[in-house]
């Protein structure tokens, strides 16, 4: 539902994390999770969107030979062929951050995580907030706990409104990274929002470059994968392979499964656009080379030694060292490789997160 938890970062939570089996590997076993360092300049976290979308830099790798290009956003058509499959997340952000206000006069503040029914919502609450204690959103509008499941997620029940989400817009803020230094502006909600998708890899597309690429031959496909704390939760154990990732809710039309797969019976190329992406295709397929269709969870953590059976290529932002994203992309593209793409990155100044700029590695 949306892209912008970052379970830590933003509340401060260190939750237990659940445990779900994952694939390990005689690669994996070694790898700890100081080999997913690097140093990163804070200057170069980008605070703002390009001006224009597909004007954002775009660093190509060629995973044959493992050469670097340099060029933008809109020059995508050139590392893409005709019967290349395009696969982006159709997951929108909204604006799901609601400043709140305890009984006693103190803040709080409710972060919707997803709907279960009409004015009833999963969340994270801040402010020590506990079961039966209700708070103030707006004038006639409260927020009532009304329980407490795992890893600090409350059930909150609204009162003195129809529908909550009719008033989200208005009341509501776009929940932007912690790593983005001010609130959400107007601009925001529209430019943290992307034409087709909401993962961040989707930001830099625009209507234009999409009919360019569909009249290349380029063909397009989107999935659905709800992200959660899963995706952005920190890894906090030294060995990789004892992290293990949230579930998070996934679905594939007919028509997108039977594109994908008719695209690998082709042996034409699936690009994943997004992490995201990635692991709703790797997920839907099992450890087979065919999709299916319909709603499942994803529990898929993706590191080196992972093999990849749908994916041939990842349009991807720059993530966070020691990142199960970066983890993902150092799985494609080989661990050493992504190092030392991301140190010619910030040697070249790159802009990194989710308003920076994008790679493609194909």
């Amino acid at each position: 539902m949306n892209l912008l938890i970052i379970w830590d970062l933003i509340f401060g939570i260190c939750p237990d994390l659940w445990y779900y089996p994952v694939m390990t590997s005689p690669v994996a076993e070694n790898l700890t999770l100081s080999d997913f360092d690097f140093e990163l300049p804070e200057s170069l976290i980008a605070q703002e969107p390009s001006a224009q979308r597909d004007c954002s830099r775009l660093l190509a790798i060629d995973r044959t030979d493992g050469s670097i290009a340099h060029c933008i956003f809109s020059d995508l058509e050139q590392y893409l062929v005709p019967g290349d499959l395009l696969v982006l997340n159709d997951t929108k952000v909204f604006p799901c951050r609601l400043s709140a206000k305890k009984p006693g006069g103190g803040k709080a503040e409710i972060f919707l995580l997803s709907e279960q029914g009409v004015n009833l919502w999963e969340a994270l609450v801040k402010g020590g907030v506990g079961e039966g204690k209700r708070l103030s959103i707006t004038a006639g509008i409260e927020a009532e706990i009304t329980g407490e499941g795992a890893n600090n997620v409350r059930t909150v029940r609204f009162h003195g409104i129809s529908d909550i989400r009719t008033a989200l817009p208005k009341i509501g803020k776009t929940p932007l990274p912690p790593y983005i230094k001010r609130e959400a502006g107007k601009t925001d909600g529209e430019r943290y929002q992307t034409v087709v998708a909401a993962p961040t890899a989707g930001l830099h597309f625009t209507r234009g470059l999409l009919r360019r690429l569909e009249t290349k031959g380029i063909q397009l496909a989107t999935v659905t994968l709800h992200v959660g704390p899963g995706t952005f939760l920190p890894v906090r154990v030294e060995r990789i392979t004892d992290h293990r990732m949230l579930p998070e809710r996934y679905s594939i039309t007919g028509d997108a499964a039977a594109r994908i797969n008719h695209a690998k019976a082709e042996r034409r190329r699936v690009i994943a656009v997004g992490t995201t992406s990635v692991r709703t295709l790797e997920t839907a397929a099992a450890g087979g080379n065919r999709v299916t269709p319909g709603e499942g969870i994803s529990e898929l953590f993706i590191y080196p030694g992972y093999q990849f059976t749908v994916t041939n290529g990842i349009v991807t932002n720059f993530h966070l060292p020691k990142s199960t994203l970066f983890m993902l992309v150092s799985a494609f593209a080989g661990r050493e490789r992504t190092l030392s793409a991301y140190h010619t990155a910030i040697a070249e100044k790159y802009r990194f997160y989710s308003y920076g700029d994008a790679m493609i590695i194909c």
